[in-house]
């Protein structure tokens, strides 16, 4: 494909960037910073999308990559991987330029990779959803990546009218129940960007959903808080002091934040200010923990081992005093 060809697909494939805007998406906005800032990651999202529709992969992405600021980066290998599954569906390609790039370059970024993976799915029609051996302990995000696209893009629904999918049909298996809680996981992260990074109107966002669903959307908005930011050590503070019962997963969703941006390389004076809040602890000594408590193998017993792995990780803080 000739290199004005893969502009064109670029172009007719990305999603309009006015699709990110604050006033577009009708988000609050607590003020100009923190409005410049989720606009950036949605543009930068976009901008990593862009990227590897037109290359299709290899160093040509890897360098575009490179250039964008580390605080943004890992959104645009977030929207990469979307691309390319958006790409492998459109052409029946069954996962195969996002599993390259999740073995080649993505490696480093593979939470976000996974993550990018559910938006295309979100967009994609069933049959064209990626064919593929997802890793069993990470196979969840996707679904987190999933919810929060439709919480981002149809708010009403998902965040107003607070929509449960409880036949969602992916990945299948025993521990389909589980579902709902990795959709709720990617729903509390959007409502970061939903309530503006605003921590009092995310709490109250959270308020409104049943009980029983809040555990997962704050750990959700938590990690969100910890990875895109945002958020100044008081108000981080009233989030904290406001999740109640809920702190352990809010310790739980900040550690993976940790573990995300050490993993790529990635790691930005916000994060400590988060961690420090939440899990009384620098960024690596809270990865630590997601490192030493992660499952080995496959799924075993009642639990998928991705809600094992999150447990432990809620345990360990609780045994900190974190609650």
């Amino acid at each position: 494909m000739s290199r004005g060809s893969k502009a064109l697909l670029r172009r007719m494939l990305t999603p309009n960037v006015s699709a990110t805007s604050l006033e577009t998406r009708k988000f609050h906005v607590k003020d100009a910073i923190a409005k410049d800032l989720l606009e950036r990651v949605g543009r930068t999202f976009l901008t990593g999308y862009g990227h590897a529709v037109e290359t299709g992969g290899g160093a040509a992405l890897a360098d575009r990559l490179a250039e964008i600021p580390a605080r943004f980066r890992g959104f645009a290998y977030e929207g990469a991987a979307m691309g390319f599954t958006v790409v492998d569906g459109l052409t029946f390609a069954r996962g195969r330029r996002v599993g390259r790039f999740m073995a080649g370059p993505g490696a480093p970024h593979i939470y976000m990779a996974y993550v990018g993976i559910g938006w295309a799915m979100a967009r994609l029609p069933r049959p064209l959803w990626p064919k593929m051996a997802f890793d069993p302990l990470l196979q969840w995000f996707v679904l987190d990546g999933y919810g929060f696209h439709q919480a981002y893009f149809k708010t009403d629904k998902y965040v107003k009218g607070q929509h449960e999918d409880p036949a969602f049909p992916w990945p299948g298996g025993r521990h389909q129940w589980y579902a709902g809680r990795a959709l709720d996981q990617g729903i509390g992260r959007a409502l970061w960007f939903v309530g503006g990074t605003d921590a009092d109107v995310v709490t109250d966002l959270i308020g409104e959903f049943p009980v029983r669903r809040r555990p997962d959307l704050y750990a959700g908005a938590g990690l969100a808080a910890t990875y895109a930011g945002g958020a100044d050590e008081d108000e981080l503070r009233r989030f904290w002091k406001a999740a109640g019962d809920c702190r352990p997963q809010v310790a739980q969703g900040s550690a993976f934040a940790a573990e995300a941006r050490r993993l790529a390389g990635l790691e930005y004076p916000h994060t400590g200010v988060a961690t420090g809040v939440f899990c009384d602890l620098p960024p690596d000594e809270a990865a630590d923990i997601c490192v030493r408590t992660r499952p080995d193998g496959r799924d075993q017993g009642e639990l998928p081992a991705h809600e094992v792995w999150r447990r432990r990780i809620a345990d360990e803080f609780v045994s900190r005093g974190r609650s």
